[in-house]
């Protein structure tokens, strides 16, 4: 009889342990998700552009332009989430596909990096013609950033399908808002296929203020979102940002087993210095350093994996590294010089903004006047109140503190436009 009461008590502690961890992890996804239930699914996650059967329709009839890069694929049924792709084998150009399956594509527009995703970061794209299928290549990252109406006469709708990373300073919602403003002015539909944010699970920054608007970052919003693309297009719609407060005519074409708490490898780089899943995942945080005299790891195989300089504290930074010229990185921060750092590659994921980087870089800098490249670090900070707060010695909690009334704001916002969990 002992032992049977024994197992019982036994069978209900384990209960209670599972229940516990169960707990845990719901007010975890509270704490990143506005509360919201984590939806986890075994399905595989379908994009937008998979979705031929929702889009097709829509494109019949219709001379269609679109905005593309490597990362605009439809992806094939037994392909797996997290294997290594291959063209052909696991995947197809959003662009072949369409022409396959008969859309009167006429045009593709190219964002930064260009359409093949070569380009360095901020280096101008000249337009150009697809040598595969002959259509006309337009940069929107060239002479202009916004499409003209010359550039887009003769179309009837314009799909935007690029991979985004969730990032106010990544520059491809940069590019949706001036093509959604230029087809409005030009009463030209925009689809926009979906595709997941791999940092999508928090909302985390510095606001925007007005006032430091640019390319990168023209919206009054966090630096890190937390929306998929398709969200933010409607934010941008529905919110009025575009000039004169306009509207275009938006489809978005949703995915299907997505929710913000799922995790996403990202099976195409998205851009030539965010070559793995963690270094997307330190972006938000070490993005940073683009502002500064740091190298973040361009010039490397460990784009925003790692970061040092010459003048680093050698003590404190004991990882050493030569930025060289490279793909994406012509001529990165101290090329060519021996760089003292800190290798980052081994440190969990983050689901918050960390700044405990920056902080340290700044604190181990001889001259730490010479640390800060002012205009740049306002662009990608949003704010010139972080500069002078990590000058001043404020602790990272000290600094979070002044984003919460922001980010309160900003989910309410925001709310409004989800489209998944």
């Amino acid at each position: 009889m002992a032992f049977f009461i024994s197992l019982k008590n036994t069978f209900l502690l384990l209960l209670f342990l599972i229940s516990s961890c169960g707990n845990k992890n719901a007010a975890t996804t509270a704490e990143n998700n506005d509360g919201k239930e984590d939806n986890k699914t075994t399905e595989a996650i379908v994009t937008g552009a998979n979705r031929t059967e929702v889009y097709l329709p829509l494109l019949k009839g219709k001379n269609v332009g679109v905005v593309a890069n490597q990362t605009s694929v439809i992806y094939k049924k037994d392909r797996k989430e997290g294997e290594k792709l291959t063209a052909g084998e696991h995947y197809t150009h959003l662009v072949d596909s369409l022409l396959s399956l008969g859309v009167n594509l006429k045009k593709v527009f190219s964002p930064e990096h260009g359409f093949r995703g070569k380009a360095d970061a901020g280096e101008k794209v000249k337009d150009g013609v697809d040598t595969k299928t002959g259509l006309p290549i337009t940069s929107l990252y060239g002479k202009n950033r916004k499409p003209t109406a010359e550039q887009l006469e003769g179309l009837d709708l314009v799909i935007f399908d690029i991979q985004d990373v969730g990032v106010r300073f990544y520059t491809y919602i940069s590019t949706l808002h001036l093509l959604m403003e230029a087809c409005a002015e030009n009463n030209i539909p925009v689809m926009v296929m979906d595709r997941p944010n791999p940092n999508g699970h928090y909302i985390d920054g510095p606001s925007m203020e007005p006032e430091h608007t640019s390319f990168l970052g023209m919206h009054t919003i966090p630096l890190v979102h937390g929306m998929t693309i398709g969200e933010y297009a409607g934010m941008i719609n529905g919110e009025k940002w575009l000039e004169n407060g306009i509207q275009c005519e938006l489809e978005v074409i949703p995915m299907e087993n997505y929710d913000h708490s799922r995790p996403y490898s990202v099976p195409i780089k998205p851009s030539p210095n965010l070559p793995t899943d963690k270094a997307i995942n330190l972006y938000p945080s070490l993005g940073l350093f683009e502002g500064t005299t740091i190298n973040a790891g361009r010039g490397t195989d460990y784009q925003f994996q790692i970061y040092g300089a010459p003048f680093l504290d050698k003590t404190h930074n004991i990882y050493t590294y030569t930025p060289q010229s490279n793909e994406g990185a012509k001529y990165p921060k101290h090329k060519d010089v021996q760089c003292f750092g800190t290798d980052l590659r081994k440190e969990e994921d983050l689901s918050k903004l960390s700044l405990k980087w920056i902080i340290s870089a700044y604190a181990n800098t001889p001259e730490g006047e010479k640390f800060f490249n002012t205009d740049s670090f306002t662009k990608h900070a949003g704010t010139e109140k972080l500069q002078k707060q990590i000058e001043e010695g404020l602790s990272e909690e000290e600094i979070r503190k002044s984003w919460r009334a922001d980010l309160k704001k900003f989910k309410k916002v925001r709310a409004k436009y989800l489209i998944y969990n």
